[in-house]
């Protein structure tokens, strides 16, 4: 059954009047993925296991890729092995009935923003299919030089602390980077600076553009006890209110949860590294030890096509498994 326009996937620990409909949906996506395809403000799902639907909905105009949180250097009970995890997320991709144009990594590349690290990163999506990669840092990566290795690597042609835009067949995507000076536990900010750059970035845009964001942590409040949210969020979306379709992509949280709120879609990645626990079911976030049988359904990455003459946007949230 469709999503209709305002309902949420996430979880309703304050008994807020959020959908828990759709919390159980968004469960059962994360364990054995879907094809999700937003048209007209419509999302539908499609099973993973119906390939020949999930490669026509995949050959877009446009189709790319995001992985998130590889904590490469992370070597605790919750996955010994980070570096066989990212590359079995690689094979996925390789995998895809369709090439993607290039890959979004929405930050936490590394565990301890150590050299070594990135550079395994860096040997490991060599043997994806495409060169074509854009970065934005999670905390992990700004924790020892506030980000300068971070930008001496990723942030070429970067604003401020490595925000950007840049265009892809008629879609705007919109780099955010919103975790400087965080406080262990806090949410996190995009500031003054970079919230001016965003309003000027997007001025000139047709209302009919598709924007695409990305950002590590999520720009809509799921979880503030946990800092699981930015604090100015509300008014860097303000600015994209005039546009018919807005797709809001971060990691962060090592789970998937989708929420469609008017033109946006917000959605967030899982981890190819280790799961978190849900909101408010662990005294605090952090890596979640899980049977090792079942590591791999808790990691993955997402696929995401768009096709122009039908005004859709495709999810496609695939496990590890």
């Amino acid at each position: 059954m469709p999503l209709q326009k305002n309902d949420a996937i996430l979880f309703d620990h304050n008994h807020d009047g959020i959908d828990r409909r759709g919390f159980l949906k968004c469960m059962a996506w994360a364990g054995t993925g879907a094809l999700c395809v937003l048209e007209g403000g419509v999302l539908s799902s499609y099973a993973l296991d119906d390939p020949a639907r999930i490669a026509k909905a995949a050959r877009g105009e446009l189709s790319f890729v995001q992985i998130s949180d590889s904590h490469m250097g992370f070597n605790k009970p919750a996955n010994t092995d980070v570096v066989a995890t990212l590359k079995a997320a690689v094979g996925k991709i390789n995998a895809l009935p369709v090439p993607p144009e290039f890959i979004l990594h929405t930050g936490d590349i590394s565990h301890l923003s150590r050299l070594e690290e990135f550079d395994t990163v860096d040997q490991i999506l060599k043997s994806a299919p495409t060169s074509d990669i854009f970065f934005v840092p999670g905390e992990h990566d700004v924790l020892e030089d506030n980000g300068k290795q971070y930008l001496d690597r990723y942030g070429k042609d970067t604003k401020g602390a490595g925000w950007y835009s840049f265009d892809k067949k008629g879609v705007h995507f919109v780099g955010l980077v919103n975790v400087m000076n965080l406080k262990a536990g806090g949410m996190g900010s995009l500031g003054l600076e970079q919230l001016e750059w965003l309003e000027d970035d997007v001025r000139h845009l047709s209302k009919s553009t598709p924007v695409i964001v990305f950002a590590h942590m999520p720009l809509w409040n799921i979880y503030p006890e946990w800092g699981w949210g930015t604090d100015d969020s509300a008014q860097a979306l303000s600015y994209l209110k005039r546009f018919g379709s807005v797709t809001v992509l971060n990691g962060h949280i090592h789970q998937t949860m989708q929420k469609v709120e008017g033109n946006v879609t917000f959605h967030t990645a899982t981890s190819t590294a280790f799961p978190q626990p849900h909101p408010g079911a662990a005294a605090s976030p952090g890596p979640m030890k899980v049977p090792a049988e079942q590591l791999r359904s808790l990691l993955g990455v997402t696929n995401v096509s768009y096709v122009r003459k039908h005004h859709a946007l495709a999810l496609l949230d695939s496990t590890l498994e």
